[in-house]
């Protein structure tokens, strides 16, 4: 399938990596979906890539992803206006915060780095599977990190001892768990899924904000990202783990299925329904 014919959500497109990659994408002629959470962002964006892109097709959808009824609404709005989805780019995301960075809790009670960075993006995956299957062959893409904590599964909302870091990598971790389990439920579905690190302190206002110096651009991000989405070379790739755009080991905790059956039993219960 040609990229122009293509359909394409990107979760947090509305800066950083993420507005690199809808400005590449537009530029090919995909059809997108942009998802922030400001409208005012959102228009920007949408302002920025049709200006370099005239006539590009392109939408956004706002939601707050710290709100489980706001990632339902986002499902329910983009299976209402499109008839199919290609590519979803679960790229929205809440770094370590400062060095003294408070606990936080997501509209639903949860921990906020947990809530945005895993339950957000597994229900919206869940929620536009249907749409996924019908425009099957099409592809996940989870952007997590290097860097990944196991869930301590005693205090996962980390309310005794709370870390920005912590909360981040366990949050991470717990997305490439959840990659692993559903590329093995979607075998021959046609569709893939796998999770991403782009690339290491990519000069961004997360990194910035967690009071790190950039090491890598937002460019090479965007490039690795584009690789999962658009490459060829690995279409039939599903449920692995990339660094950039080599093939990778997440934390031994990702190919643990007790672990990753935890994880599922939890997730089932923090949002009301099972999940694949």
């Amino acid at each position: 399938m040609s990229e122009a014919s293509r359909t394409i959500l990107i979760t947090g497109s509305t800066d950083g990596v993420g507005r690199l990659l809808a400005r590449r994408l537009a530029a090919s002629g995909a059809q997108l979906i942009l998802h922030g959470r400001s409208a005012e962002k959102g228009a920007a964006t949408v302002r920025e890539i049709q200006d370099e892109t005239p006539g590009a097709p392109v939408e956004f959808r706002r939601a707050d992803l710290a709100s489980l009824d706001e990632v339902r609404r986002l499902a329910h709005d983009v299976m209402s206006a499109h008839d199919r989805l290609d590519v979803l780019v679960n790229n929205a995301g809440i770094g370590f915060g400062g060095h003294h960075a408070a606990r936080e809790v997501s509209r639903d009670g949860h921990e906020l780095r947990f809530a945005v960075n895993y339950l957000a993006p597994v229900l919206l995956t869940h929620l536009l599977l249907p749409l996924l299957r019908r425009s099957a062959p099409a592809r996940i893409v989870n952007v997590a990190s290097i860097g990944q904590s196991p869930i301590e599964f005693d205090d996962v909302m980390m309310t005794r001892s709370y870390d920005g870091r912590r909360a981040y990598t366990q949050s991470k971790l717990a997305l490439v768990m959840f990659t692993v389990d559903l590329a093995a439920a979607l075998q021959g579905t046609g569709i893939t899924v796998n999770a991403i690190h782009p690339a290491t302190f990519m000069a961004t206002k997360m990194v910035t904000e967690a009071g790190f110096q950039p090491m890598t651009t937002v460019e090479q991000g965007a490039d690795a990202i584009l690789t999962l989405v658009s490459a060829s070379d690995v279409a039939d790739t599903s449920g692995t783990f990339f660094d950039g755009v080599k093939q990778s080991r997440a934390h031994a905790d990702a190919y643990d299925p007790v672990a990753r059956q935890r994880l599922r039993e939890l997730t089932a219960t923090l949002l009301g329904a099972p999940i694949e």
